[in-house]
């Protein structure tokens, strides 16, 4: 089973990364590229414990949809997303916040495995550990961005 560890550095508030993270708007203006959207559970707004959202993309040159869950949320430390219907045979993602200075270590371990056996294997190996590993980059990228920036006031409540 591949696992993809990235570590993504932020100079912002700890509960702003943490919301932006859990931010189905966020999600979709990071996933931009692969038109990403949400299409049922929680189609806006902050994940929560329990929530579950369907995902509509094209990935590989297909339109696909992915259901996860939010297993797990501990507030601006850890929350964790798996799927529940998809393409995989199965992921988890592990989202993990810590501050340390005057920064915000954000990691995101994500756990997965295609289906179909020994190609499935050879697929993940050959080609699908790096996609997801650039389409997370790409994402933490977005949420640096909005995080340092101040861009995060036009994605959260005004009580973040």
């Amino acid at each position: 089973m591949p696992t993809i560890y990235i570590e993504t550095i932020i100079k912002a508030d700890i509960k702003i990364c943490f919301d932006l993270s859990r931010s189905i708007d966020l999600h979709q203006i990071s996933t931009a590229r692969t038109n990403e959207k949400a299409i049922a559970g929680i189609t806006s707004g902050l994940v929560n414990t329990g929530d579950f959202v369907t995902w509509e993309a094209v990935h590989f040159g297909i339109k696909q949809q992915l259901t996860s869950k939010i297993s797990m949320v501990e507030p601006y430390v850890h929350f964790r997303d798996e799927q529940l219907k998809g393409a995989f045979k199965y992921f988890i993602h592990d989202h993990y916040f810590k501050t340390e200075n005057d920064t915000v270590i954000m990691v995101d371990n994500f756990e997965f495995s295609s289906p179909y056996g020994l190609i499935g294997k050879l697929f993940d190996r050959l080609v699908l550990t790096n996609y997801m590993k650039c389409f997370l980059i790409e994402r933490n990228q977005t949420i640096k961005e909005y995080a340092e920036t101040g861009k995060w006031r036009t994605i959260l409540p005004s009580n973040s």
